[in-house]
């Protein structure tokens, strides 16, 4: 942990220049405005909205696992802890800058200060965000203090850290639940659904990071922490699907209002994100981590994780692009020959732009991860070792003790 290898140092430049790459583009976007994406008044929303969902829903299931350690006193789960709160830190880091991203004219930012509308699901959302960002932050640096009393504190933040971690989610399923005239959206399912599938995500995201920080050196985890962690996501990816199958239940009954969006879903412009998320991102793990002989695996769980991350991303797709499918915005093309024309508007490809944006923001949080991780999980393994070593010279002095004794 003292040295820092060459590949560390190629790795996190390379990061660096994608972050960089991003960062170059995101100003020419606000030089050219949000028309350089493919987002149009047909489809006002894309794929920066798409991850700022997929970001939530990895940050908050990274916060749950570590507040649940101290408030259901789960002691193999505080094993984790401090790894897990650096990743919920830098998603909820990631999905801020996406909100910001998509805001298209960053210098009318303070409007959304003084001009709150508090009957407004987003206004929600922007207050319960900062206030996890908030938590996140105390909860790292209590972690990491190495003054004892402060640590003991922990156990005070996590009972505001797991109901916070639960609304954060809860809120940004409303901005689509509460929208009723979307049929898409316009369901009570969507905050439990989003709630679940961040733990999905969140647990995923978690495990693949474990494995790469204990192949790398920097962490150790234990076999049985790792098995019992994936039966958990096992479960969730359960649920998951389980509610999934009940909303699809609901909207293709006979009568029911929701078949032309089940349509869309299952065989429309959606239809390849819907079906890669129930086969790719539920069925194919759930089979792999049913099963205990596969869980004491580490590249099979390792694949499982991969997978269930592929589906939320691609569920966040569906669920949000669905509804702008179906709901379909008319423009103005002129006047010809007498008659003024309109055009419908519902088509939407992200552009080169948005996507190198969002290669930008991906490289940038996994660069501030691998940072992070070096710093603080070596500082907790020196005192981990520090401490083992005092405790082994305690046992020894305390022999010696004896035998002079005796």
């Amino acid at each position: 942990m003292e040295k820092t290898s060459s590949g560390f140092k190629a790795l996190c430049g390379a990061l660096g220049l994608i972050a960089a790459a991003g960062v170059a583009v995101w100003i020419y976007q606000l030089m050219g405005g949000l028309a350089v994406t493919g987002m149009s008044d047909g489809t006002s929303w894309g794929l920066y909205i798409t991850c700022f969902m997929f970001f939530v829903g990895l940050s908050a299931g990274g916060l749950i696992v570590a507040s649940s350690a101290s408030v259901f006193h789960i002691e193999e789960y505080k094993k984790v802890a401090l790894p897990a709160i650096i990743l919920s830190t830098v998603c909820i880091c990631c999905a801020g800058m996406f909100i910001f991203i998509d805001l298209g004219g960053i210098q009318n930012v303070w409007r959304m200060l003084v001009g709150l509308n508090f009957m407004s699901p987003l206004a929600w959302d922007m207050i319960v965000i900062t206030l996890y960002l908030i938590i996140n932050i105390i909860y790292l640096v209590m972690m990491t203090s190495k003054n004892l009393e402060t640590r003991s504190k922990v156990r005070i933040v996590s009972r505001f850290a797991l109901p916070v971690a639960i609304l954060v989610h809860s809120v940004t399923a409303w901005i689509f639940g509460l929208e009723i005239a979307r049929d898409g959206w316009y369901t009570a399912i969507m905050a439990p659904l989003f709630v679940v599938s961040a733990m999905d995500s969140g647990l995923a995201l978690l495990l693949l990071a474990l494995a790469g920080l204990q192949k790398a050196g920097w962490f150790t985890v234990e076999k049985k922490l790792f098995s019992n962690l994936a039966g958990l996501l096992a479960t969730c990816v359960a649920i998951d699907g389980y509610m999934v199958g009940c909303e699809a239940l609901t909207m293709a009954y006979p009568g029911a209002e929701g078949a032309d969006m089940l349509a869309i879903m299952t065989s429309g412009a959606t239809a390849l994100f819907f079906w890669i998320e129930l086969i790719v991102g539920i069925l194919v793990p759930f089979c792999i981590l049913v099963f205990a002989k596969n869980r004491q695996k580490t590249g099979m769980v390792v694949f499982a994780s991969a997978c269930v991350a592929v589906g939320v991303f691609c569920k966040r797709l569906w669920v949000l692009l669905t509804s702008f499918v179906g709901f379909a915005v008319s423009t103005p093309l002129g006047v010809i020959g007498g008659a003024e024309v309109w055009e419908a508007t519902v088509g939407y490809s992200p552009t080169w732009a948005e996507y190198v944006i969002v290669v930008g923001v991906f490289a940038l949080g996994t660069l501030a991860f691998l940072i992070l991780s070096k710093k603080m999980l070596g500082g907790s393994k020196k005192a981990a070792a520090a401490g083992s070593k005092d405790s082994a010279q305690e046992a020894l002095d305390g022999l010696v003790t004896e035998g002079a004794a005796s």
